[in-house]
């Protein structure tokens, strides 16, 4: 590890990290896939309530898909500026 330079080491870090942000847009698919499936069920059990199924369900798919945009905006802050060098000057001996 001699021949990794604090800059590198950082950067790497950086992209670990984002992919592991990016890994948090699974859960909002499959909740989203869930509420769809269990709308549709209500709405064939009960077609007179359709419009109140609809709308609870596309509100419920709205709130899950925020993890999936807050994921994204912390990947996309990690890439494009990894990290402050101030703080990493303090924790590392930068040359």
């Amino acid at each position: 590890m001699g021949n990794i330079s604090n800059e590198a080491l950082v950067l790497a870090c950086s992209a670990i990290g984002a992919g592991l942000a990016m890994i948090a847009g699974i859960g909002p698919g499959v909740g989203q896939g869930i509420a769809a499936g269990h709308g549709a069920s209500a709405v064939g059990r009960n077609p007179g309530a359709r419009s109140d199924i609809t709308s609870t369900m596309l509100l419920g798919q709205a709130v899950a898909e925020t993890t999936g945009l807050y994921s994204l905006v912390i990947a996309y802050s990690l890439v494009r500026k990894p990290a402050s060098w101030k703080a990493v000057k303090k924790v590392l001996p930068v040359k």
